[in-house]
């Protein structure tokens, strides 16, 4: 097979920061993705309504020339999140989820839930108007092991909720670890649905430390072990409607990876089909890939299919060592390594 061609694709988790961040970034996802689920962790986070339609003008207004990608923009809950708000988002027709970090969890997660009870009563409005929630799926604890957070917010926050509020529909973003497939496997897919990186999908936690210590390859949930891939990878090959594809690309400038305290966050955005179609070409299951990049997800949400469609050709090419980032660098996800396909140019 030298090209396969897609119904055009959706991100359903992804990270575009703001200013000239957002300018810097926002060719890779628009070339590849007709719609993305926009991150609300800016600073100062995005919690209501008014500002994320301020966000998603802006992210229209740094559009390429010609684009039509368009944004589906989610509130950022807080202990103090307003009930009320959750009908305001539904109605807005813009806002498609509401995003739960733990507190301290990930990057800008320090003005996130402290305690999943104290956000109840939003969540019970939520689940009235079947505004998803969007997960990240780690407790924060110091004295639960890094690796081990999934399966323990899985057990000690998520499984409660799902038995208080079995109507709160729920993505489970950035799944990593076999406990987070046996659970989500475990739901009515109607009403649990799950995200699933390029890294997690096709790296362990050894990668980390080969030849020295990666930053680049620093993210959090962090790299798990192997058994925990395999069972991710298993639950895409078996096309399993509830899965289906976030990349979570996250961008952070070089400096501020490769530094004494390196920030979380791996960028993908240059290449995430093309890094998607290497591993579900190794595991035998290109056959799977358009179903879990283009359809799964807007079943999920209640959208339609995209009508266009794009096409990856089999070509050896060089992923670049760095791409500009607001005035400095950005390095991506396989930098300086060679990629099998590449996304064909659009045909005119």
């Amino acid at each position: 097979m030298d090209s396969l061609t897609l119904r055009q694709p959706d991100d359903w988790h992804l990270h575009l920061r703001d200013g000239a961040a957002l300018h810097s970034v926002l060719a890779h996802t628009a070339a590849q993705f007709a719609r993305a689920i926009v991150m609300p962790n800016l600073k100062p986070p995005v919690t209501t309504t008014a500002q994320a339609a301020a966000y998603r003008e802006r992210i229209l207004a740094a559009r390429p020339a010609g684009s039509n990608f368009e944004p589906l923009l989610t509130l950022y809950l807080t202990d103090r999140t307003d009930p009320a708000e959750m009908a305001v988002a539904k109605a807005s027709g813009i806002i498609h989820g509401c995003k739960l970090y733990p507190a301290g969890a990930t990057t800008n997660s320090d003005a996130g839930v402290t305690d999943i009870r104290r956000i109840d009563a939003a969540l019970e409005a939520m689940a009235e108007i079947r505004l998803p929630l969007l997960v990240h799926g780690e407790v924060t604890h110091h004295d639960v092991d890094v690796f081990d957070r999934e399966a323990r917010f899985i057990d000690t926050v998520l499984a409660p909720l799902r038995a208080r509020l079995p109507q709160l529909r729920i993505v489970f973003e950035h799944v990593t670890t076999r406990a987070a497939v046996e659970f989500v496997r475990a739901q009515p897919p109607q009403e649990v649905a799950a995200t699933i990186t390029p890294q997690h999908l096709a790296l362990n936690r050894n990668a980390l430390f080969q030849g020295g210590i990666r930053p680049h390859l620093y993210c959090l949930p962090v790299l798990k072990r192997e058994h925990d891939r395999v069972a991710l990878l298993d639950a895409v090959v078996a096309g399993d409607p509830r899965f289906f594809l976030g990349t979570d690309s996250a961008p952070h400038a070089r400096n501020t990876k490769e530094s004494a305290c390196g920030c979380a966050g791996i960028y993908s955005a240059h290449a995430a089909l093309e890094l998607y179609a290497e591993v579900f070409e190794q595991a035998g299951a290109l056959h799977r890939l358009e179903a879990f990049a283009s359809e799964f997800g807007p079943r999920f949400y209640g959208l339609p299919l995209n009508a266009g469609q794009i096409t990856l050709q089999r070509s050896a090419w060089t992923v670049p060592a760095a791409y500009p980032f607001a005035g400095e660098t950005i390095v991506p996800l396989r930098a300086g390594e060679t990629l099998g396909w590449r996304l064909a140019p659009p045909s005119t």
